[in-house]
């Protein structure tokens, strides 16, 4: 009975959200595609949320078949003239086309219109990103502190460095600071990377390296993360803590902001794994995400909806990797087609497709042991 009451939790404490949130940002992505597509006159066979069967959908007047699929892991814009939902060319389908024909097809078309479609996807999902940061700044705002350390930590790389409390830092590796969310962010990203922290004592700019320490804590969720910290904290006093409005203008341009911030931070993220400085089993797949979405939601919706945002900006960086089944292959080729002036080989992308197939596949299979050890752990 415990077992079956926690496979229920499960499904809808974590699943429900986790689906509702990726099917959101599927259908952006793939509306992306759709959208652009259509503008350069590429026609579409099949739009899907989803892959596998099809659970319900309908076909337009323009012979466009809309579909929700059994599997929410992702989606599709088959266009005409593919072989299938990789966007892989069917050359024997084109052989037999004619020009006019051909011209809709999205191998037929110009190069131009080949690469606006695809990068639209990933474009979509940071505009969406974008969008939700907006809105929330605009209807909440957010809490700030100045970044003025109240303590030092025993032991830490802000003590060893020399930073004393009542200092204000300014800057790190010459980018200014302005609230100590800024110090934390910029930190938490480079565990075992000298920075060079600027602080301001006593009317003096002090320049002061140092190395984050690699840190294994939890979040409120007993989730184990890793993160990089100098042992600095603040409080209300020299803080000041305090709730800052936004204009929509305003709101907007700390939403591209905060999207900007999330970009740096992934690919610091992605170096840190490359490097060692990381461990890679931080690296999460399906079930952590449905675990995390079901986590978030238990705070709110405005929670969720941000955690959201996240996810958006995570497929469309996702997405733009070289990989050759991604959108960031296509783009790829499309590159290597503009400098030497015709297109790669079928055959050259067949093998191509496959191999970034099995890559996928791979990582895929590993975000998500990753997870089960994790949650077994």
């Amino acid at each position: 009975m415990d077992t079956v009451m926690a496979a229920v939790n499960f499904l809808t404490g974590y699943m429900v959200p986790f689906i509702l949130v990726i099917s959101l940002l599927v259908f952006v992505h793939e509306m992306g595609h759709y959208l652009v597509g259509r503008w350069c006159g590429i026609r579409s066979t099949a739009f899907s949320v989803g892959f596998g069967p099809e659970l319900i959908g309908f076909t337009d007047k323009r012979g466009t078949r809309w579909k929700i699929s059994a599997v929410p892991l992702g989606g599709y814009v088959k266009f005409f003239g593919d072989e299938d939902v990789s966007s892989k060319p069917d050359s024997d389908g084109l052989s037999g086309l004619t020009l006019e024909e051909r011209s809709h097809t999205l191998a037929g078309a110009k190069l131009w219109k080949r690469a606006a479609t695809v990068a639209a996807g990933p474009i979509a999902n940071f505009i969406l990103a974008i969008l939700i940061f907006t809105v929330l700044f605009t209807i909440y705002g957010r809490m700030i502190s100045d970044p003025v350390v109240s303590e030092v930590r025993p032991d830490s790389a802000a003590q060893t460095a020399g930073i004393l409390p009542g200092d204000r830092l300014i800057a790190i590796d010459g980018e200014k600071v302005q609230t100590f969310e800024d110090v934390r962010r910029y930190v938490s990203i480079r565990p075992g990377t000298q920075i060079n922290v600027t602080v301001e004592r006593d009317g003096r700019d002090l320049s002061l390296p140092m190395v984050p320490t690699r840190t294994e804590t939890t979040d409120q969720f007993g989730n184990k993360i890793e993160l990089g910290i100098i042992g600095i904290t603040t409080d209300q006093t020299r803080g000041n803590f305090r709730h800052v409005s936004y204009t929509p203008v305003e709101a907007l341009v700390e939403g591209v902001r905060e999207t900007g911030h999330v970009i740096t931070g992934t690919f610091n993220y992605i170096g840190n794994l490359v490097t060692g400085r990381m461990n890679a089993d931080q690296l999460g797949g399906p079930v952590r995400v449905a675990q995390a979405s079901g986590q978030v939601a238990t705070l709110g919706v405005g929670a969720l909806i941000q955690l959201a945002a996240v996810l958006s900006i995570s497929i469309g960086l996702l997405n733009l990797m070289p990989v050759p089944i991604l959108d960031g292959g296509h783009l790829v080729f499309y590159a290597i087609e503009a400098v030497r002036g015709r297109p790669v080989g079928l055959g050259a992308q067949d093998v191509a497709f496959r191999i970034g197939l099995a890559m996928i596949f791979s990582l895929m299979v590993f975000a998500t042991w990753n997870d089960i050890s994790s949650l077994i752990g």
